[in-house]
């Protein structure tokens, strides 16, 4: 299916990335010369999104400002300056701004590269693999070799069926979430209002077979720290030689 709405993940504090962060906005901060929630937009345009609600928190004054200038996608805040709302919270509320139906999620302080050139995206490919009468949910997921700045950790095994389940030691095809998903509006629609975390929401789909997954094509990269940011702009570099030779 196509999906054109979507919402963008950037109420962190990005206490990590301080001292980078006590001025700005850990989604502001840029990477080979373009922020990270820009990076993030711009592959939910190149999907077909056409309306993305961003959540707000911290500097949300900042975010405000910077956001206001993008010409495209069409761009709504859910503001949680009252109170941070968490991931699943905070899609809750955000939700309320948006059409009952399929909507994409990512997070904005990650991306990749290297997706091939006119073949279909990444976030294109998780949104025509979505079935709502089979899943919940279906999770972007990449090899823990194909990724830069992750901490190592490995979150889910991913069977043959394309079916995932929370990673313990020795599990075959292991798997980090890459922070992007497909779902319905109306699956939050029973949670408690308030903060909560996505994760209750990843295992109940897991108890019932609905949590699925895709394995992204390209590279993988997220900057949590001041440290990250080099080593993204290094990947990226790398890339941008190979293509050029």
């Amino acid at each position: 299916m196509t999906i054109q709405q979507a919402m963008l993940l950037a109420a962190g504090l990005g206490t990590r990335m301080r001292p980078i962060t006590n001025t700005i906005p850990k989604p502001l901060v840029k990477i080979a010369g373009v922020t990270m929630a820009d990076r993030a937009l711009d592959l939910l345009e190149a999907a077909g999104v056409t309306r993305v609600v961003v959540n707000v928190h911290y500097l949300a004054e900042q975010m405000e400002a910077h956001l206001a200038k993008r010409g495209h996608p069409d761009i709504l805040i859910s503001d949680e300056r009252a109170e941070l709302l968490d991931s699943g919270g905070g899609l809750k509320k955000g939700f309320r701004q948006l059409s009952p139906g399929p909507v994409l999620i990512m997070n904005s302080d990650l991306f990749w590269v290297g997706e091939k050139p006119g073949a279909p995206t990444n976030l294109t490919r998780l949104a025509e693999a979505f079935d709502p009468a089979r899943m919940d949910m279906i999770l972007l997921c990449v090899p823990l070799e194909k990724t830069t700045g992750h901490n190592g950790k490995k979150d889910f095994s991913l069977d043959a069926d394309g079916r995932l389940m929370r990673y313990r030691e020795g599990m075959e095809n292991p798997v980090v979430y890459a922070g992007a998903i497909a779902m319905t509006t109306d699956l939050l629609d029973d949670a408690p209002e308030g903060p909560f975390s996505l994760n209750r929401t990843f295992d109940a789909a897991i108890e019932k077979g609905r949590l699925f997954g895709l394995m992204l094509e390209g590279h993988w990269l997220t900057a949590g720290t001041p440290e990250a940011i080099g080593e993204a702009e290094a990947v990226i570099e790398q890339l941008e030689r190979e293509r050029g030779s």
